[in-house]
Order: C-alpha cells, then structure tokens, then sequence
C-alpha cells in the first residue's frame, strides 16, 4: 500500500463519481458546522482504496484536539460473505479519536483504519475494535482501539434514500491488556471497568485501567 501523506494544508483531489462527492461533502460540512474550520488535513491513499483524509480540529479551550477521518463514508460497509457488495445500502461510518493536546502521528494509524472496511471488507460497528498490532502514534501505551456508540459528538447525517445514515464512530483507545480483556469479557464490562475508575479516554499518556 502506498502512503501519501502531503503537509498540512488544503490538498487538491476529486471524484468523478458524483455520488461519493455529494456524500463526502455532506459529511465535510456536518464536521465544520459541529468542531468549525480544521487547523490541518492530511490524505493517504491505499492500493485498492478510495483516497482517506484525515482532518484536525482544535485544541479547543480545554486543550482537546479531534481528529475525523473523511472517506470511509463515501461507500457502504459490505458485508464480506454476501456474494454482491450493495453501492448504495449498508452502513456507513467516519471515525473520530480526540487527544487532549493532539498527536498528529496518529493519523497514519486513522487513515489506515477508516481504509479497512475497503481493504479486508470489515463492517465496523459500536462495540466493535480494531488493532494496529503498534503503537497508534509515536510512543502512544495504546495498540488497538474501541468504536464506541456515535451521536454524542457528532449527529448522525442523513443521506437520500435508500442510504444508510452516516455515523460518526468515537475511538477509544485500549492498551493491550484492555483489549484482550475486552475479547473475552465484552465492550460493556471495559466501558463499565473504564466508568468506576474515572478513566480519562482522552488522556494519551494514561494508564491501563485495573482489571483484577
């Protein structure tokens, strides 16, 4: 897979696909309407993948910096075992990871994820985790992480039908003790652990929450 990953700015680029371009410009104006003007973007492109960007936004005044992915949504999650993948049904999702202080070198790792549903044909739901198998940014204690229930940042947006509405996926980071304890005891018990102990989420140097 080739990276291309120009410096912050506003990179050019298109589709000729009317459809993918209405659906991606939606979505744009859905996250500046929610967090306003990104203070950076960058792109990466994959072998057999659509172009990902990955937009930031912040710090706001308590120092939280967003990042969302761009791209993901332009087509719908396909189940991989249906014999014919559906261009215009299924769910579709863009995903969004917030660092107090931001970490710019995890937006390889968020391209990367928003590209897999493209790549090894992955649906991606609430619940659901992903695993890098590295750090998510540079010296980051996290590997892998948790998409936990959208519209508490975001609103869902809605498309023309019969699309699917748009949902904005929160991450949540998980160190790789977290995420193995999760694939055994499920994403409700981690959120429960990560609840009674306070866990900062957005904190990028915390610690892995207790699980005696």
């Amino acid at each position: 897979m080739a990276h291309d990953f120009p410096l912050f700015g506003d990179p050019s680029g298109g589709s000729s696909d009317l459809s993918r371009t209405a659906v991606l410009a939606a979505v744009e104006a859905r996250l500046l309407t929610t967090f306003g003007e990104p203070g950076g973007r960058a792109a990466v492109t994959f072998l057999g993948a659509d172009r990902i960007e990955v937009l930031r936004f912040g710090p706001d005044a308590d120092g939280l910096v967003r990042y969302a992915t761009l791209g993901m949504s332009a087509a719908p999650m396909a189940d991989p075992t249906a014999p014919v993948a559906d261009q215009v049904r299924g769910p579709r999702a863009e995903l969004l990871l917030t660092v107090r202080g931001g970490r710019d070198s995890v937006l390889r790792t968020l391209a990367t994820f928003a590209a897999t549903p493209q790549v090894e044909g992955l649906v991606l739901a609430p619940g659901g985790s992903l695993d890098l198998g590295a750090p998510l940014w540079d010296g980051a204690p996290f590997t892998s992480v948790l998409a936990a229930e959208p519209g508490g940042l975001v609103a869902d947006l809605e498309l023309d039908e019969p699309a699917d509405p748009v949902r904005f996926l929160p991450l949540l980071p998980m160190t790789p003790n977290e995420a193995g304890w999760k694939r055994v005891h499920g994403a409700a018990a981690l959120e429960e652990r990560w609840l009674k102990h306070g866990t900062d989420l957005r904190d990028p140097d915390r610690r892995g929450v207790p699980l005696d």
